[in-house]
């Protein structure tokens, strides 16, 4: 894993540019605070050993990652897109929600769908629903992730993921066109998912 470690500054607020990930320590964190994130999207995954790299939840603009209920060893925040998250925000009071238990909830359901395609739909239509956006024809996704990662996401191997984003590629229900980070996708497709999000 590459990831910079991430101590207590004196700076309220951190940014980290697409693809670069910290590792924020629990056992270094004031009590009663937590991370907040200003702008971007994050994937938060797992540094231990046996599940290393391992992802738990997304983030977005005004969600809250609570260190105190994580893994002694850390966690680490990569920045999918551009990011900046206040370091030492309160806990505020959401009534019971916590965004990451409830990504690793609907992360754990997709796990659980009957094979691979369908899988792979569902995690596509939580992606979109949640941290996409509608865009004349298409839903787009503002980030990418590699082959591999969407294999570990749907419990497939990299070579599986591949295969069936060629699928959606040739059917035309997926776009990524190069140089950019965006990702489009059918509404049809979404629409369509075994799950609903």
């Amino acid at each position: 894993m590459n990831f910079h470690s991430y101590g207590e500054a004196n700076t309220q607020s951190v940014r980290i540019i697409t693809g670069q990930s910290v590792l924020i320590d629990p056992s270094s964190r004031p009590k009663g605070t937590c991370l907040e994130v200003e702008n971007g999207i994050a994937r938060v995954y797992c540094p231990c050993e046996e599940t290393e790299g391992m992802t738990l939840a997304f983030l977005q603009s005004g969600d809250q990652l609570r260190t105190d209920r994580l893994c002694s060893e850390g966690v680490c925040v990569e920045a999918l897109t551009d990011l900046s998250f206040h370091s030492n925000a309160e806990i505020t009071d959401n009534s019971g929600f916590d965004a990451v238990n409830e990504w690793t909830l609907q992360l754990l359901r997709i796990r659980h769908l009957g094979n691979a395609e369908q899988r792979l739909q569902a995690l596509f239509a939580i992606l979109v629903n949640r941290l996409g956006r509608r865009c004349g024809q298409w839903c787009e996704l503002p980030f990418r992730l590699t082959h591999e990662r969407i294999g570990e996401l749907i419990g497939s191997t990299r070579v599986t993921s591949t295969r069936l984003i060629s699928r959606l590629r040739s059917a035309e229900l997926l776009i990524a066109p190069l140089g950019t980070q965006t990702v489009s996708v059918a509404p049809s497709f979404i629409e369509s998912s075994p799950l609903e999000s």
